[in-house]
């Protein structure tokens, strides 16, 4: 069937239509998220809607623009980076990097829990992955915590925030993600990270000191090199991942995308050929647990670009950013706003989701305040890690009380404390552009 044309609107009736198509986009995907339609659903259904009878549109430049989304370089490193940390996970690099961290603070009140914080920031620099990382370390460690005499909230709420600096920590899929939807580059991105990452490690280690001693608890035996040589040494192949991956990329070796598929290729190597704890049957059950999870991102980052293209089509990020500069904000006021509603954002979509659909929109705002569009991500990046372990629906919660068999409310109340250490580092990163700047100067 040929496309008609429609004729020439006035302004009004041009203005009355772009009003039209902003409550499409606003108020069904509300809608069926309150449903419980899956993101993608939400967003394809929204966009098909407005495409179909509000846009003079071909319904075709759906298929270009759904199949362009996903066109990107940068894009290959998601499916990588996910299956190496699941080679890392299922090989036994996970259990090494516990060994090797706990030797070094097992001599100290509240090892086991510091040992956590430590070993997620280090198998987060391979993984990039928040639920990856929940259920990799918290599998090793979860029992043991409880053993030591650590309650049950505390411990799930501990791991589940934890988990949360891989998201963080270079390299990051959501840093990925909102490098490609900010057209900004990952390498810059994954430095920035770097100091944010190690403050909310720090900030979450001085606060289990403290319950540690708070409680009394005295495990962990001497402090011993001997200790610290044989697990460096078994773990030393565990260990040259990130010093490979790491190196590389800010070494100017290879791109991202390139350290991904060494990655991957090096986890094969070392699980298969040198610690002979993953079999061919086991890669195959990675490959495909990678595969569908790869896919669960893809389809959300091609959706993402139907919608965002009919937002940017019809003005609305310029309607935005006319709206909000009229207001007159200043930079740390915009910013308290934004970060307010980023945490209530990470709450309800999973940071792929988020940051796909709102770095269009927030990014003129942020760009005509003169806030750094580099610092911006770190920012949007802590908030939405934040929302990965905020009640009542994130993402990692629900990982930790599937994996540990906590109940909701006992694991709601564990991680509390940790939401507000998080959200007082979020406050220092937001208005101290030099924690995440420094570095890239």
């Amino acid at each position: 069937m040929r496309y008609r044309e429609r004729p020439k609107q006035s302004l009004r009736s041009a203005t009355d239509e772009c009003a039209r198509v902003i409550w499409v986009m606003a108020a069904l995907p509300l809608l069926l998220l309150v449903m419980g339609q899956p993101v993608f659903i939400v967003l394809l259904a929204s966009a098909a809607c407005a495409l179909l009878w509000m846009l003079p549109i071909p319904p075709v430049a759906a298929h270009q623009i759904l199949f362009g989304s996903l066109d990107t370089f940068a894009l290959l490193a998601v499916p990588f980076f996910i299956f190496a940390g699941g080679i890392m996970g299922q090989g036994g690099l996970s259990k090494r990097l516990v060994n090797w961290v706990l030797a070094f603070v097992g001599n100290l009140r509240g090892s086991l829990a510091l040992t956590s914080v430590g070993t997620c920031t280090v198998f987060g620099a391979v993984s990039g992955s928040s639920p990856a990382t929940v259920a990799a370390i918290g599998g090793v460690l979860y029992q043991p915590l409880r053993e030591a005499g650590y309650p049950r909230g505390f411990s799930g709420g501990l791991l589940a925030s934890s988990g949360a600096i891989a998201s963080i920590i270079p390299p990051s899929i959501a840093m990925i993600l909102y490098g490609y939807a900010a057209d900004q580059s990952v390498s810059d991105l994954f430095i920035a990270g770097i100091v944010p990452g190690i403050l909310l490690g720090l900030a979450l280690t001085l606060y289990i000191a403290l319950q540690a001693m708070r409680w009394h608890l005295e495990e962990g035996g001497r402090f011993a090199w001997a200790v610290v040589w044989r697990t460096t040494i078994d773990g030393m192949w565990a260990l040259g991942m990130p010093a490979i991956v790491l190196g590389g990329i800010y070494g100017g070796v290879f791109s991202p995308t390139e350290a991904a598929g060494i990655a991957c290729a090096y986890a094969i190597f070392v699980t298969m050929g040198v610690y002979r704890e993953l079999n061919w049957k086991g890669l195959w059950q990675v490959a495909i647990q990678s595969t569908q999870l790869t896919a669960q991102i893809m389809v959300i980052v091609a959706a993402a670009g139907l919608f965002s293209y009919i937002l940017t089509v019809q003005g609305v990020p310029q309607s935005l950013t006319r709206t909000i500069g009229g207001l007159e904000l200043s930079p740390w006021v915009l910013l308290l706003l934004l970060n307010v509603v980023l945490v209530m954002v990470g709450c309800l979509l999973d940071p792929a989701s988020a940051i796909l659909v709102l770095t269009p929109l927030l990014l003129p705002l942020i760009t005509a305040a003169g806030i750094d569009p580099i610092h911006f991500g770190i920012i949007m990046t802590v908030n939405l890690s934040i929302g990965m372990f905020t009640p009542p629906f994130g993402l990692n919660l629900f990982i930790s009380q599937a994996l540990f068999d906590i109940d909701l409310i006992e694991l709601y109340r564990g991680v509390l404390p940790f939401i507000v250490i998080s959200l007082a580092v979020l406050g220092l990163i937001t208005y101290l552009p030099l924690l995440s700047l420094a570095l890239l100067r």
